[in-house]
């Protein structure tokens, strides 16, 4: 046992030092292609930190991300980066716990409809206001940060949201968020608080999407809430996740890196055509991978060593 989490602590050791010095070596697409994949790894992973043990699916990533990218057009110019960062994990969270009080006794097709029905709309709200309130419909992000130091608050962020998500995974509230996934009436029966360990979860994920949506805001010169809140990342998040296995902590991830490369692959050759090809994509993950890419390996090894025997 040892000699496994040495390997393996020293493997992620190793890891992070090449993604640290990574950008000094490639090229600025290069950069930009690697701050998409780890945007998506943390949308990805705080999604399943909810999601892939509850089995809720939330359609309301937009929603939190976009909030958070609002927070950085209206308030990074005034404000030092890191204050607004707070800001908008803070925002995130208040919201989410209020929804999440409000909504998380449905269950179902009702909960994935009420949360895409939230992230549209916040932006319906959020255009309105524009055009009533400010007579504009965006805003021009005025922050000062580049992209490698973009690229080393996602690298940051996307360490600390699998921490969240190892740590959770081996805590009471892992197995309470488990035993809701199960069962969510013989988890109320046994004395589990589904509500607030709902909530709370919940809320803890939106920090991290909000937080995601804040550290991309720079990226964009012009933002507009049908760029803030584009209900695609909601759905693009849930094929990552379900394509790597929700209930694993490394399944978001190896969801997000090839679908965000077969994302840039078609929007560049096929720009008219990537959407189908995603739809597609989406019915051949849930048909015949239910369980992700971690499930199929799991299954795979199960049968090798029946066969061993």
């Amino acid at each position: 046992m040892r000699g496994t989490w040495l390997a393996a602590s020293l493997a992620f050791t190793a890891g992070l030092l090449i993604l640290i010095a990574l950008p000094r070596f490639v090229t600025d697409y290069t950069v930009s292609l690697l701050i998409s994949i780890l945007s998506y790894v943390v949308l990805a992973s705080a999604w399943a930190l909810f999601s892939g043990s509850t089995r809720y699916i939330s359609l309301a990533t937009a929603a939190f991300f976009g909030v958070g990218a609002y927070l950085v057009a209206i308030f990074g110019a005034d404000h030092s980066f890191p204050l607004v960062l707070g800001l908008a994990a803070l925002v995130g969270f208040l919201i989410a716990f209020a929804v999440g009080l409000s909504t998380l006794r449905l269950t179902g097709v009702y909960f994935v409809i009420f949360t895409f029905g939230l992230s549209e709309l916040i932006r319906q709200v959020t255009i309105w206001w524009e055009i009533n309130r400010t007579k504009t419909l965006g805003r021009h992000v005025f922050v000062d940060v580049q992209s490698h130091g973009i690229y080393y608050y996602l690298l940051g962020l996307a360490i600390l949201t699998l921490a969240a998500g190892f740590l959770i995974q081996r805590s009471r509230l892992g197995v309470a968020l488990r035993a809701i996934g199960e069962d969510e009436t013989v988890a109320n029966h046994l004395g589990i608080n589904t509500t607030i360990i709902k909530v709370t979860v919940f809320a803890m994920s939106a920090v991290f999407m909000s937080l995601t949506g804040a550290i991309m805001a720079p990226r964009w010169s012009y933002l507009d809430p049908n760029i803030a809140f584009n209900p695609l990342v909601s759905f693009l998040v849930v094929i990552m996740a379900l394509l790597g296995g929700a209930g694993s902590l490394y399944g978001p991830l190896l969801g997000a890196v090839p679908l965000v490369l077969l994302f840039e692959f078609l929007s560049a050759r096929f720009p008219y055509h990537s959407s189908i090809v995603l739809g597609l994509c989406f019915l051949v993950i849930v048909y015949y991978l239910p369980f992700g890419v971690v499930g199929a390996l799991r299954s795979a090894e199960t049968r090798v060593r029946g066969w061993l025997r």
